[in-house]
């Protein structure tokens, strides 16, 4: 039996990327995963365009406004370390430059007596002042001004001070309505009370029950009686009106630990051990019980009603002041409720009731820009976000009415984000992908609906993925599209009716171009059902030979909390360096990924094993149809995380098509992995479906060449998982590959790693040896 088992000896680790697809991205928008994108319009597109590197040019704009937003002015960078300012007059559509350059190079030069020349002016900031006929600058630690008219340039008595540049105008996922009320007040200790809205009493928790006081120093009066260690009260909240009072009761979950060994700790001596809760699926969670407290006749009331126990209840009270309202969804993620509460009495109704055969995607959602309930702040009614026609749009609920009043948007394309719900003007800004019939339907675009679905407004027009930038009025948006085959353009528009005011600037790659440079080609083609189309890349060594046959790669993440082939420009190669070995690689998502119809989505249902292996292989065959040079008898493929579990699953349950696999910290088994996560898409209780998808009871079947990285420090995914799929193989008497890093992360192994990964496919794919690395010495200290 061949069992190679080798620890590097690094001890501070790089990330491995999560997604070695997004690793080399310096220009990059995606909608992909990059994990924790959050809860702004910058973050929908995922790293948006970065800062020019070299050899590309005009990526983005960066817009100073001015204070009557009909005007701004930006910097472009250009080639030879030289630039350019340029105004824009958004009410005339007009753009040019912001000054004559030669002339305020001239004047500059003869103020200071230093040589300047108009394309390398010594600043990047100016401002416009008197009524905009003069501007200042910087140089030299002080500040100058340049009248306009004369072009004359003296020192200046106003000081500027450049602010920080902000590349976009951000809204949170609530923009400026929908505001969740009652967030962040949950106090109640005897240290720190929580004072009722009118200031007459506090409330707090001792010895695990709820007490009252008036005032500061009045009669410690207390309202429950039930509260114990394992069962305290905890999460006080004042109704508005103080006339009432609620707190959950806690009776604590499992918790159990995760252990982790750190093997070579910095500093020497012996290894240690570090242990934290880690849930897992069908481990017994946080259970939160609703009490009522009637603060002025001392009474307490136990709604009948299900404990809260997948996640720590918010409430939110209802504008007439003793309606409270909060969202449970079901272990499980099948049903989704609103639940309404009157806390005169205790009565209770469902305002929202969304149940389902497969899951409602409720948890890590950080890769949708929105929140699922949105409460009004002005009226009572609630936006929400639903799949529930199998395409996700959202509804206007009627709380008074306790029902869904209508829906607002509809049609076979997705909801993706929300950026402003403008309660005065009754209208919803959001983004959405696959409108565009005509265009990749994982493109972002942005969009203004009316409440009753009327008026919907297209913000975004061309064929890319876009990001937007509003002025600080919202009258206008500077909109950035690319597509990993064409770099961004930048475009100015009206948000009255989308129309496009100006082109601003198209990014020059020529450099780049003169280069050699070439971009991933984007290819579609059919998935398992015949009609639905597979949206992916190809990226090809630059000196192809058509003639010849080229082994393929995959680079695999099918987490069904979003969709990850990149889509948009990004000036490097993500694959340069199994490109430059010879690799062609590709990148598509299949079934069981987000971001598509609630169909596609739910193939993930009770089967991650699936990972949409039917999609992908027959993508590939379409591929190598037309592109015969594509040797499918010599396919592998390689993923981290959930794309670890499907790398490794491939050669388990799809070993006639993958014959090489690099699996980096997988979630290998779904029982071993965070509950939160797994048991959405793996369904709760835990039941046979863990088993028949677990890389651990399949590890039999191995076939091909599997290598397997895991770090020991590993947070995310508990590397025990790998050790697990190890202790599985050698049971089997399977030959496989092991790196375990010491100290390493979720990710582990750095340029350590990938050189270990590219080694790995060019002895098993292409059946050459790779270069004996040690026959040179190096002492620890050399570099």
């Amino acid at each position: 039996m061949k069992f190679s088992h080798q620890i590097s000896t690094i001890v501070k680790i790089s990330l491995f990327t999560v997604l070695l697809t997004f690793a080399n991205s310096i220009i990059a928008a995606e909608p992909e995963q990059d994990r924790q994108s959050q809860n702004t319009v910058a973050s929908q597109t995922r790293g948006r365009i970065g800062r020019d590197i070299q050899g590309v040019y005009k990526t983005r704009i960066t817009p100073h406004w001015f204070a009557e937003n009909t005007r701004f002015w930006y910097r472009n960078d250009l080639s030879g370390d030289t630039s350019e300012f340029i105004l824009v007059n958004a009410e005339k559509g007009t753009r040019q430059k912001a000054f004559d350059h030669e002339k305020l190079a001239e004047a500059l030069s003869k103020a200071t007596d230093e040589k300047y020349t108009a394309e390398k002016l010594p600043f990047n900031y100016i401002e416009f002042i008197d009524n905009n006929d003069a501007v200042i600058f910087n140089v030299n630690e002080k500040t100058w001004k340049c009248d306009l008219s004369t072009y004359e340039v003296a020192p200046s008595e106003k000081t500027l001070t450049p602010p920080e540049e902000s590349p976009r105008s951000r809204f949170g996922r609530r923009g400026q309505g929908g505001q969740r009320r009652g967030r962040g007040r949950f106090f109640g200790s005897e240290e720190r009370p929580l004072v009722s809205p009118d200031e007459k009493w506090n409330a707090y928790i001792k010895d695990n029950n709820v007490f009252i006081r008036e005032g500061e120093e009045g009669e410690e009066i207390q309202l429950s009686k039930d509260g114990e260690e394992n069962n305290t009260y905890t999460r006080l909240e004042w109704a508005p009106d103080s006339k009432s009072l609620i707190a959950w009761r806690l009776e604590p979950g499992d918790h159990k630990l995760v252990y982790l060994i750190q093997s070579s700790p910095p500093g020497g001596g012996r290894a240690v051990m570090q242990s934290r809760p880690y849930d897992l699926p069908g481990d017994k969670l946080d259970a939160f019980e609703l009490n009522i407290f009637d603060v002025e006749n001392r009474k307490q009331i136990k709604p009948e009603l299900e404990r809260v126990d997948l996640d720590s209840p918010q409430p939110h009270w209802n504008n007439d002041g003793y309606h409270v309202m909060y969202e449970k969804v079901d272990r499980g993620h099948q049903r989704l409720r609103v639940i309404e509460v009157n806390t005169k009495d205790g009565s209770w109704r469902n305002l929202i009731d969304e149940k389902t055969d497969t899951f409602i995607w409720t948890a890590h959602t950080e890769n949708l820009a929105l929140s699922l309930v949105n409460y009004l702040d002005k009226t009572d009614e609630i936006i929400y976000v639903s799949e529930m026609d199998g395409w996700r749009h959202i509804y206007l609920v009627d709380i008074n009415q306790g029902k869904i009043s209508h829906q607002i948007t509809r049609g076979q394309w997705v909801v993706r984000g929300i950026d402003l719900i403008d309660e005065d003007a009754r209208q919803i800004w959001f983004s959405a992908g696959g409108k565009n019939a005509d265009q990749d339907p994982y493109f972002l675009h942005y969009y203004r609906i009316n409440f009753d679905g009327t008026g919907l407004v297209e913000l975004t027009e061309g064929d890319g993925n876009h990001s937007v930038q509003y002025s600080p009025d919202r009258k206008y948006i500077i909109d950035t599209y690319s597509r990993v085959d064409m770099a961004p353009v930048n475009e100015l528009r009206r948000t009255s009716d989308g129309s496009l005011v100006c082109e601003l600037e198209k990014t020059d790659i020529s450099e780049l171009l003169d280069k050699g440079w070439e971009p991933p080609e984007v290819f579609v083609a059919k998935g398992r059902d015949g009609r639905t189309d597979i949206w992916g890349i190809i990226s090809r060594p630059n000196d192809l030979d058509p003639d010849k046959k080229y082994p393929v790669i995959e680079d695999i993440y099918a987490g069904p909390q979003s969709s990850f082939t990149p889509k948009t420009f990004s000036a490097r190669n993500r694959y340069q360096a199994l490109n430059d070995l010879g690799f062609i690689v590709v990148k598509m998502d299949g079934m069981g990924t987000a971001n598509r119809s609630k169909a596609f989505h739910d193939v993930c249902w009770k089967n991650l094993k699936d990972a949409g292996f039917p999609d992908r292989i027959l993508w590939m065959k379409a591929a190598a149809e037309k592109y015969p040079y594509m040797d499918l008898e010599r396919v592998g493929l390689y993923g981290t995380s959930a794309g670890g579990q499907s790398a490794a699953g491939a050669l388990l349950f799809y070993p006639e098509f993958y014959k090489v696999a690099v699996a980096n910290c997988g979630c290998h088994d779904n029982r071993m992995d965070k509950a939160s996560w797994n048991e959405q898409w793996m369904g709760y209780p835990v039941g046979p479906q863990y088993a028949e998808c677990s890389n651990v009871d399949n590890a039999y079947r191995l076939q091909g060449h599997l290598f397997l990285i895991v770090g020991e420090m590993d947070t995310n995914v508990p590397p025990e998982s790998t050790l697990r799929v190890v202790d599985a193989l050698i049971k089997a008497e399977k030959d496989f590959d092991l790196l375990v890093v010491p100290n390493g992360g979720h990710g582990a192994g750095g340029q350590y790693g990938q050189r270990r990964l590219q080694d790995f496919f060019v002895r098993h794919l292409m059946g050459k040896e790779v270069p004996n690395r040690n026959t040179e010495v190096k002492s620890p200290a050399s570099p």
